[in-house]
């Protein structure tokens, strides 16, 4: 590997290391920056997803608090996260890489106008959350579906959610968001906490997957890994300094230019 690759790929994780502290979204730069220096995008997404994966520990490990009081009957939605990923991860591995290439832009331009949808939803969700005096949740709050058919859908839901995060991975967040509030949880932080988990079970067990299936570009995955966390330490200060408003505005930017050009590319 030479310098030409080396630090654009380590600059780029550094950076979704740090986007993903502040905002979410860090793929939307790691994973085009690796189909720009040559990686088949298979293998980039699958490289992506190993080398990036770490960094969400901290993520989850930021709101233990709040998963610690959530509800019990939540743990069902581990098993679909499970067994989507793997799901996602073999639809990866048997997809033609000329196919996924076709697939690439349109992916980068949904998960990227997901991105541009978190934080509406966030606000829909966190204006029927309860407050700190502990008033009763506002009218059209949503109710968690008391009956098996409710919770049949929503665990199909978390299934589909499951697949699409191990097949590309950009932009769960939010479709994890959408599964929770269906659920019924309307407190935001703690299905930011949920979120953070379940998307550690999709990415770690797709991870897996993909390493077991030699999907991964090894020297990228160590120097990206270490640029993951370089960045979500370290980086994260500077994030911070500029302001999650700016942040959010550079991800929606590099992810529309990135898909844009992909689109030419083609």
């Amino acid at each position: 590997m030479d310098l030409f690759h080396a630090l654009p790929a380590f600059g780029a994780a550094v950076a979704a290391g740090a986007i993903n502290s502040v905002a979410g979204g860090g793929t939307l730069v790691s994973f085009p920056t690796l189909i720009w220096l040559g990686l088949p995008s298979t293998v980039a997404n699958a490289t992506s997803t190993v080398a990036i994966w770490p960094g969400s520990l901290g993520g989850m490990w930021g709101f233990r608090r709040e998963l610690r009081t959530a509800d019990g009957s939540l743990w069902i939605l581990l098993a679909p996260s499970l067994a989507g990923g793997i799901v996602g991860a073999l639809l990866l591995r048997v997809t033609p890489t000329h196919v996924f290439d076709r697939l690439v832009p349109m992916l980068i331009l949904f998960a990227t106008l997901l991105f541009m949808a978190q934080e509406p939803v966030q606000r829909l969700f966190r204006r029927s959350r309860p407050n700190d005096a502990g008033r009763a949740e506002p009218s059209g709050s949503v109710d968690a579906p008391s009956h098996v058919t409710g919770t049949a859908a929503v665990i199909v839901f978390q299934l589909l959610v499951g697949v699409y995060g191990g097949y590309f991975g950009a932009g769960l967040g939010i479709l994890m968001l959408a599964a929770l509030g269906v659920f019924g949880l309307s407190d935001i932080h703690q299905m930011n906490g949920v979120k953070n988990l379940l998307t550690l079970c999709i990415n770690g067990i797709a991870s897996v997957c993909f390493i077991a299936l030699g999907m991964v570009w090894w020297s990228d995955v160590v120097l990206m890994a270490i640029g993951a966390i370089v960045g979500g330490v370290g980086g994260a200060g500077a994030a911070r300094r500029i302001g999650r408003p700016a942040v959010r505005r550079i991800v929606i930017g590099i992810g529309l230019a990135m898909s844009a050009s992909l689109f030419l590319r083609r």
